[in-house]
């Protein structure tokens, strides 16, 4: 162990090198006080005197003459062959108690006085004092170690009680290090319950329309571990027993549920992804099930795109575009700078069956490229393509959204199709965004007795949130849009005639920090774009549990 000098060695230390700098009158150099006991300077010398500058030096009147020098270097005179060097180099970069004659000079020939060593002993003597004083201040004082064991014996008992519960908290500790879950992986919850019912005399395309009132739920698992702390693997394991109300219950598709799914209370395994970085910039996923491509490129409706604390219904999460490219692949992301990103999928939905006709690259497939504009987390701007490809077994173009004829339009074919879409969102304060998109769907039946038909599908949204709405935490909106739409098509059978509404409104009631309530209303006006259809309205009450 390294001891700390005493105080009266760090001085002697000091005025040795002051001595051997002063040990010869013709090289030794000083402050020249002005004073008439000072010897005269011989002509050869120069009658100007170098000093050394500390805090005593303004009572002498010498501040203005000298400067002050924290290098040896900066004095032009001396020399490393010098026999003094050393010793000034310590004084000056050490102790700095050393200056200079204005013009850069030491002038250390000139011959030292008794009065000019005692005032640059002094002088360096004060300078020392004040570092060891600077050094020592946060030492204790043997006063301040007898109040302190004064204060052990009086607090000995509560000092021993403390001890006890530390090395118990300790051991608990370790116990829990020992038996946790797992270093790298976290495990996030949620358990949705809903209580659904729909009001309406008909089904759409006819029939009376009998729904029970229902309720039912669905339990997720996920467990997102992290190697390196910038990438994430997630398995999800998730049971459910919520009967989608589509076709068989209401004769359509967009009275559908946005956490609707039916596993018949199985756990099964529906999200397996890894993520990972690309450099600074960029990120790529690979996909092995599940993970919506929404997840990958933003859809620029935050507030209501999540199917747990967002829009209630299917169709108001998010546009159809995303839908279109599911499966199995792989996903790249790149941010250019702050504003500016792209993102690009391939996705193939039979990607992990090794069938004729399916795989990665022999099968269905889709393809999604996004350009993204968004100077904040909440405003942008993007521009959606998606070429996709359907074998007749896969073929459902907006997956579940919207009418029939826009999710098949060509009946059970295989179907080439190209989308476009365009998004966007304002903030235009912290309780109010307003986010819509709007997109078109060229399809051309490949197969079948239409091969090379044609049809155009649209569809739309624009939906108004309000964060923090009568209380912090939680949420209103409203969703207005039309479902995908067949607006066109060389099959005129299925070509839809009409133009359907949905309006949405929700309001989610954030009752503690893991638990959210959210009611809301779902119409859906002229059903399957048909007006002979009778208006279905869904009543939805979602609770959701998180931890």
């Amino acid at each position: 162990m390294n001891r700390r000098p005493s105080f009266a060695s760090l001085r002697l230390s000091l005025i040795l090198s002051l001595l051997s700098f002063g040990a010869a009158p013709l090289a030794a150099t000083a402050v020249e006080l002005p004073s008439s006991n000072a010897s005269a300077t011989p002509d050869s010398v120069t009658s100007a005197a170098p000093s050394i500058e500390t805090h005593s030096w303004e009572s002498a009147g010498l501040t203005n003459e000298m400067d002050q020098v924290t290098s040896v270097s900066q004095l032009s005179d001396v020399q490393p062959t010098d026999w003094a060097f050393q010793a000034l180099q310590s004084l000056v970069e050490r102790y700095g108690c050393i200056a200079g004659y204005p013009d850069g000079t030491f002038k250390g020939n000139r011959p030292l006085s008794r009065y000019e060593f005692a005032a640059g002993l002094n002088a360096c003597l004060d300078r020392i004092n004040d570092l060891i004083k600077a050094a020592t201040d946060p030492l204790a004082t043997k006063e301040d170690l007898r109040k302190l064991q004064k204060l052990q014996e009086e607090f000995a008992a509560e000092l021993a009680a403390l001890r006890g519960r530390v090395d118990a908290l300790e051991a608990r500790t370790s116990e829990l290090e020992a038996n946790q879950f797992s270093t790298t992986t976290k495990l996030r919850g949620e358990v949705i319950f809903g209580l659904a019912d729909v009001f309406g005399d008909e089904k759409a395309g006819g029939g009376d329309l009998d729904y029970n009132t229902t309720f039912s739920y669905r339990a997720r698992l996920n467990f997102n571990a992290s190697f390196t702390g910038k990438d994430e693997l997630r398995i999800r394991l998730q049971s459910n027993n919520m009967v989608p109300i589509d076709g068989a219950l209401t004769g359509t598709s967009m009275t559908r549920l946005a956490f609707d799914g039916n596993s018949e209370n199985q756990f099964r395994l529906d999200d397996m992804y890894y993520r990972f970085p690309i450099g600074q910039n960029s990120r790529m996923w690979l996909i092995a099930n599940g993970q919506g491509t929404d997840g990958i490129a933003d859809p620029l409706n935050n507030f209501l795109r999540s199917d747990s604390s967002g829009s209630l219904s299917r169709f108001g999460r998010f546009s159809s575009i995303y839908r279109s490219v599911r499966g199995p692949g792989i996903a790249f992301e790149h941010k250019f700078n702050d504003r500016w990103s792209a993102d690009l999928a391939y996705r193939a939905p039979r990607g992990s069956n090794p069938a004729d006709e399916a795989g990665l690259f022999n099968g269905s497939y889709g393809i999604l490229g996004q350009i993204m504009y968004q100077p904040s987390k909440t405003t942008g701007i993007g521009f959606t393509f998606a070429h996709t490809y359907f074998d007749e077994a896969d073929v459902n173009i907006t997956d579940g959204v919207g009418s029939a004829f826009a999710q098949r339009p060509f009946n059970r074919v295989d179907t080439l199709a190209n989308s476009y879409g365009l998004i966007g969102s304002v903030q235009f304060s912290p309780r109010f965004n307003l986010s819509g998109w709007v997109g078109y769907t060229d399809a051309k039946a490949k197969s079948g007795p239409d091969r090379g038909a044609e049809a155009d599908i649209w569809n739309w949204a624009v939906t108004l949130a309000f964060p923090d709405l009568f209380k912090e935490g939680n949420l209103g909106g409203i969703i207005v849009g039309m479902p995908p739409k067949t607006t066109s098509n060389d099959v005129g059978s299925r070509e839809d005639e009409d133009t359907s509404l949905h309006v949405e409104a929700l309001y989610r009631y954030q009752l503690t920090d893991n638990i959210a309530i959210t009611p809301g209303v779902i119409a859906i006006f002229n059903p399957e774009h048909d007006d002979d259809n009778e208006t279905q309205v869904v009543g939805v009450v979602r609770t959701t549990f998180s931890f």
